[in-house]
């Protein structure tokens, strides 16, 4: 019976309409792939707080870049760059200049950021350890001053927390549909986890899907494995189904 409404769920919210309102639009105004992970990436790092704040803040980074996240990346000069007001809840201007400057090497490098979530996963064979491997990556760059908003936009899986918005962007990028793009296909979409927030962890409880009263790693692991129970091959479209059960419900 649950998994028949939330199938109904899914059929109703993963459509093109959802798109609007969500992070996810900010793929959706690129064509070319490199364009289209570069903004992807720098969306989901800001995919937290209030959403219409967030997304207001995304639009105008994506302004100063003039809506050309390659060729920005490319050229970012660390030095001398138009980064100002870009502050965002624990980050600062400091912490995306730096994300920036990482990413000008990794591009520079005639790697991406495909590569190098791609050389992650086949070095760790799994997509919590692909995170670690990412985000050590990332880590070890750093050679400037960043504030702790740095580590927040890239959290340290070690840390065991969800990494929402990190599960988010593989959502996004692996899977394929009206909503998500599927520009990557390196792993299987059967292996992505769920992206939990506080929302999809209250609505999950109230579904009998999440005992454990945390919202970590093991949180994680234990709604994806029960939405395995509904489709082993794709559990994390469940998501739109739990968006769509908190909308009609009100929770």
């Amino acid at each position: 019976m649950l998994k028949t409404q939330l199938d109904k769920y899914i059929e109703e919210y993963e459509t093109k309409d959802f798109i609007k309102d969500d992070p996810i639009q900010f793929v959706h105004k690129f064509n070319k792939k490199e364009d289209i992970e570069i903004a992807g990436f720098i969306a989901s790092m800001f995919a937290y707080g209030k959403r219409e704040v967030f997304i207001a803040k995304l639009n105008y980074i994506f302004d100063l870049m003039e809506n050309k996240p390659l060729e920005y990346v490319k050229s970012f000069n660390c030095k001398s760059n138009n980064i100002k007001n870009c502050d965002y809840r624990f980050s600062k201007d400091c912490d995306l200049v730096c994300v920036l400057k990482i990413l000008n090497t990794l591009y520079s490098e005639n790697e991406t950021l495909e590569t190098l979530f791609e050389y992650s996963y086949k070095q760790k064979s799994d997509i919590w350890n692909m995170f670690q491997g990412v985000v050590d990556y990332f880590y070890s760059k750093v050679n400037m001053e960043v504030t702790k908003g740095f580590y927040h936009l890239l959290p340290n899986p070690q840390k065991k927390s969800a990494l929402k918005r990190l599960n988010m962007l593989m959502r996004w990028f692996i899977r394929k549909s009206s909503v998500d793009i599927g520009i990557w296909d390196f792993m299987p979409k059967s292996e992505l986890l769920i992206p939990l927030d506080t929302h999809v962890a209250k609505i999950s409880r109230k579904l009998g899907l999440l005992k454990r009263n945390d919202n970590g790693y093991e949180s994680v692991i234990e709604l994806t494995n029960n939405l395995k129970t509904f489709d082993s091959q794709d559990p994390v479209k469940y998501d739109f189904a739990l968006f769509g059960y908190g909308v009609n419900n009100k929770i």
